[in-house]
């Protein structure tokens, strides 16, 4: 994303967790997608009878069969969660299986979902902090509490002795997390598409009971618990996430509120997100958002949330924890962005560690084919959560650094750039500074601050190698001749490409153990990435008959990732504004096939993608989506056909479904 207050943001929650895959006819037929939304009309066929899982030889190897992108052909598969791909399965006495993959919601934002305890409640509500609803009263005659339209970071799980009321078979938990919403009831009247309310409201965060039927792995809604944030001081904007090595969700706040802004805009959105969340403007601290929040699930189906603050104060997008239960690579989704990582000082223990920011070597490419470029590291410091919160909460930014617009002509101020755009800055507090100014502090420690939306992360744990999600190459990363660093390049950071990319791609970084930082220290960890290629890239095109200016065959502005080991697959989400309709894909890192998976509906974005391998046998892909009808100028020739149908499936583009997809119970097992 751009600055928040001027970017329309595409991030489409689909929560795709385990729908029965049904056996294969033939694919990528438009009578054999299904959909959904509140409702499966599209499906070709129900699912047959669930019979007992029979025992199957071992599980040898995988691959999935895309589907065709949706088409004005069949203008009402634009318009909703669209699913025509399958996936073919080999095991190791040479038997194979073919299943068609599924789509089931377990709710659209604003629908009443069960409480637990005999009521209902509001999915994606918003609540201040006295865990007390926040009501959108822009039109008095209407009024409703506010929920989101972005679900975003996805968690699936289970807790050792889980007890909840209602679950029959397995309970299952899942954790999702709410983005913000994108505009209030009078914007909407009014036919304005802008997002009025982001970043206006505290992040809701909910966990989900859901019961497992061990016969077919299907997964049923039997509770909806709000996470209470107030012990958090609420959550900034929380987008992507991921589950740890020892089973809590890792959230993340994104855009970091910034100390220094001189945007009156920027100003009025802080003061708002406090009187929505304090019930006083006045009360808004930047410094206590920007950081890694982590959710543990009780075996009650509730939820508690602290806040890490010793991670570094960035644009926080998905994190991936390694399998040392220690060491921790972030995505940092800005302008001037790095690499950034976290040696926590015990396993399992975020609390305390040692910050790191990575400097890009020689031979920094986009092209796959290129040799890339070697990593060193180097360490902004040592702290604990509990010193840097206490910061936080006495230091004011005139205590941090001075920060200047124009050059003062004077040696004591350094120029940088930050969220691509010159500033001169003097450090005042110097551990205050790395950990709370960290972008600012990072590029004067001679960090490569030059990437442009460094999304999602994960890792492929046999090969050693860890994938980080560019949603576009432009700006800062874009060699600028003229010298005068437009968009932020800046040569000193060795990420520089000749031309942009606005298709973005995805990079994959080689991991390894006996590193030492740039001032000769050892690092304590295994798992550090090493080298830098580009796996893929997508392909910016002048555009086609349907809109789309990136390449549908390829990825555009890939963000959400995740790795399943037993697939050898690489899950990719599009937050694109360049494909008419974002996409789910898989890539198999072993034979390098792309398969579409899922079509988002149209104008929205694809977030909350979470593999799980095996939970109870089962096999799932979590995946939602965002803001549909979320309309841009690519959008213009279908607009008019596909807003009254977005609107019908979306409570008036107010809503955005959380579910699941997965494969046949009674075949996979993997």
């Amino acid at each position: 994303m751009a600055e928040p207050l001027d970017f329309s943001r595409r991030k489409a929650l689909k929560l795709i967790v385990g729908a029965p895959m049904l056996p294969l006819g033939g694919l990528a037929t438009a009578s054999m997608l299904s959909a959904c939304g509140g409702s499966n009309d599209l499906a070709a066929a129900p699912a047959a009878p669930a019979a007992p899982a029979a025992p199957v030889a071992n599980f040898s190897t995988a691959s999935f069969t895309g589907m065709p992108a949706p088409s004005l052909a069949n203008p009402a598969l634009m318009a909703t969660t669209t699913v025509g791909s399958g996936l073919a399965v080999s095991y190791a006495d040479g038997s194979k299986k073919a299943f068609r993959l599924a789509y089931q919601p377990f709710f659209v934002t604003g629908d009443m979902v069960p409480d637990g305890k005999g009521g209902k409640v509001l999915a994606g509500g918003y609540f201040d902090i006295n865990n007390q609803p926040i009501y959108d009263d822009s039109v008095p005659a209407k009024r409703r509490q506010f929920f989101s339209d972005s679900p975003d970071g996805t968690s699936l799980l289970k807790i050792d002795g889980a007890k909840v009321a209602g679950v029959k078979g397995n309970a299952v938990f899942a954790v999702v997390q709410f983005e913000y919403t994108t505009r209030d009831q009078k914007t909407d009247d009014a036919g304005l598409n802008t997002n009025n309310m982001y970043g206006r409201l505290p992040s809701p965060i909910a966990v989900l009971t859901l019961d497992q039927d061990p016969a077919t792995g299907k997964l049923a809604l039997v509770k909806y618990h709000n996470v209470d944030t107030s012990g958090a001081n609420g959550l900034w904007i929380t987008c992507g996430a991921s589950l740890s090595p020892w089973n809590t969700h890792l959230s993340s706040e994104e855009y970091e509120p910034d100390t220094y802004t001189t945007s009156s805009g920027n100003k009025e959105q802080y003061a708002a997100f406090a009187q929505n969340l304090y019930g006083d403007a006045s009360k808004f601290n930047p410094y206590l958002y920007g950081h890694l929040p982590e959710v543990t699930v009780n075996p009650d189906g509730t939820g508690t949330i602290r806040k890490h603050y010793c991670l570094g104060r960035i644009s926080h997008e998905l994190v991936q924890v390694m399998p040392d239960n220690r060491t921790v690579l972030m995505g940092d989704d800005a302008t001037n962005s790095g690499l950034f990582m976290f040696v926590a000082d015990k396993e399992k223990d975020l609390s305390a560690g040692t910050l790191y920011v990575a400097k890009v070597g020689a031979g920094f490419s986009i092209d796959p084919n290129a040799a890339g470029a070697d990593l060193a590291w180097i360490k902004l410091g040592h702290a604990t959560s509990d010193e840097i919160e206490a910061m936080a909460r006495s230091l004011k930014p005139a205590d941090v650094m001075d920060v200047k617009w124009t050059d003062p002509a004077d040696s004591s101020y350094t120029k940088i750039f930050a969220d691509g755009k010159p500033q001169w800055v003097k450090v005042l507090n110097d551990k205050a500074a790395r950990f709370l100014e960290t972008h600012r502090y990072a590029f004067l420690a001679g960090g490569s601050m030059g990437f442009t939306k460094l999304e999602g992360t994960t890792v492929n744990i046999k090969d050693k190698i860890a994938y980080s999600a560019l949603q576009n190459i432009q700006g800062s990363m874009v060699k600028d001749p003229t010298g005068k660093n437009v968009g932020g390049w800046n040569a000193g950071s060795n990420i520089s490409v000749d031309k942009a990319l606005l298709a973005g791609g995805v990079m994959q970084h080689k991991l390894g153990g006996a590193q030492r930082d740039l001032d000769g220290a050892a690092i304590n960890s295994d798992w550090v990435p090493v080298h830098t290629k580009a796996l893929l890239v997508g392909k910016d095109i002048a555009g086609d008959a349907l809109g789309n200016t990136g390449d549908p065959e390829r990825v555009a502005n890939p963000d959400n990732l995740k790795f399943s080991e037993k697939l050898r697959t690489l899950f990719i989400g599009e937050d694109s504004g360049q494909h008419v309709n974002n996409f789910l894909w898989a890539y198999n890192v072993d034979t390098g096939q792309l398969a579409r998976l899922l079509s988002t509906p149209v104008g929205a974005e694809a977030t909350g993608l979470h593999v799980v391998d095996d939970l109870n046998g089962w096999t799932y892909i979590m995946s939602n989506f965002q803001h549909a009808g979320d309309w841009g100028d690519i959008h213009k020739d279908v607009k008019g056909t596909l807003e009254p149908l977005v609107r019908t499936n979306y409570k008036d583009r107010f809503g955005a479904a959380v579910g699941y997809l997965t494969g046949d119970p009674a075949a996979i097992k993997l």
